[in-house]
């Protein structure tokens, strides 16, 4: 599903104007990222987890030409999948 497919469909369900959806869908987006920008872990019930990890630099080999290259400190995004969302992927019955 790509976002303009997301905004359509929340336009569909809530009867809300396709601009309005936008807003709606940016809105989440843009509060979600700053989360996990500022550190913070998103946890949406059913659905799953967000949060970053740290990685500090180290000295990484060009596969090229074999010579030492620093690599620098990054930050990851993770998700994990909710139980539940697992379970529907899966089509597993669900257990409530």
């Amino acid at each position: 599903m790509t976002k303009s497919e997301l905004i359509g469909e929340l336009a569909r369900r809530t009867g809300l104007s396709k601009k309005r959806a936008e807003e709606v869908v940016n809105c989440i987006f843009k509060n979600m990222s700053g989360a996990l920008i500022n550190g913070s872990r998103i946890e949406i019930r059913g659905f799953g987890s967000f949060s970053t990890k740290d990685y500090g630099s180290y000295k990484g080999r060009n596969p090229k030409t074999g010579s030492e290259v620093e690599v620098r400190a990054k930050r990851a995004i993770r998700f994990k999948a909710g139980k539940e969302l697992r379970e529907r992927v899966n089509h597993l019955p669900s257990p409530t």
